[in-house]
């Protein structure tokens, strides 16, 4: 058996995750900043420790040398979703994807481990490049509402404490809080349409507010410091109504106006930043 060196192992495992998160997180931005819904509320990442990783291969009963090939969840990506609709939208979005090869799937979200776990995982196959050349990396991503997320986090905490031996008052009571996550997720879901609306409006209105104070920016390095006031005053005014309509007119109009001073294009200096 050849020396482990823990480090290099698991440097790629790293980089791994660290690329797919960057990955689903800019699938994030390009929703919001388009004015829709993302199915993706959060992505965070983790690669085993090392110890983590010893008990596996203990439970597993197989060789250090077996484990990367073995041990599929040595990295590993979480998607945070609010609504359980949007789990099967992430997992049709990872389908479709070039840059990763799907290896299997296991679906806890409509057939709960007995425990009272629920989440959706995908293992897949991702390339990454290193100084020693490419490597092909088994990913772990599981998918899961904020409510599964919450319950995993608190009975993981627990398996920790009692060393997998949760004792039996207490593993009643998380299999009970898992019965009424599935109903509050039932429930938010009931609601998904108006709650999707209000935050889509929300993204809009801050679009919006940041476009038209980035124009009232730019415009007050070419105009008179009187007209961008009265500019400012009336964004105020309109802000107050709370109606998103006449604030998208405003935008419109404040486009119009400062493409006339051509300051869309105005160059922030370095005293400008500082």
């Amino acid at each position: 058996m050849e020396i482990q060196l823990w480090r290099e192992i698991l440097s790629p495992y790293d980089l791994a995750v660290k690329e797919l998160v960057v990955k689903f997180e800019h699938l994030i931005y390009e929703y919001r900043n388009q004015g829709q819904y993302s199915p993706i509320e959060e992505v965070t990442g983790r690669v085993k420790s090392v110890t983590s990783i010893l008990d596996k291969v203990q439970k597993k009963h197989i060789t250090t040398d077996e484990m990367e090939e073995r041990i599929t969840d040595i990295a590993g990506v979480r998607i945070i979703c609010q609504f359980v609709e949007d789990i099967q939208r992430v997992v049709e979005i990872i389908r479709a994807r070039t840059d990763m090869e799907i290896v299997s799937e296991r679906d806890y979200v409509n057939h709960k481990k007995d425990s009272g776990y629920r989440s959706y995982h995908i293992i897949v196959r991702y390339e990454v490049q290193t100084t020693k050349g490419s490597r092909k990396i088994n990913v772990e991503i599981q998918i899961r509402t904020l409510a599964m997320n919450f319950w995993s986090t608190i009975e993981h905490s627990l398996q920790y404490k009692y060393k997998k031996n949760i004792p039996a008052h207490v593993s009643e009571k998380l299999t009970n809080v898992a019965n009424a996550i599935i109903l509050l997720d039932s429930e938010m879901s009931s609601v998904r349409s108006e709650i999707m609306d209000a935050q889509i409006s929300s993204q809009m209105q801050a679009g919006l507010v940041s476009d038209i104070l980035n124009n009232i920016q730019n415009l007050y390095r070419v105009t008179t410091k009187r007209e961008v006031q009265k500019i400012q005053d009336e964004f105020y005014r309109i802000y107050e109504l709370d109606d998103i309509d006449q604030l998208r007119r405003f935008a419109r109009e404040l486009d119009v106006i400062a493409e006339g001073y051509r300051a869309q294009t105005v160059e922030l200096t370095r005293k400008d930043l500082y």
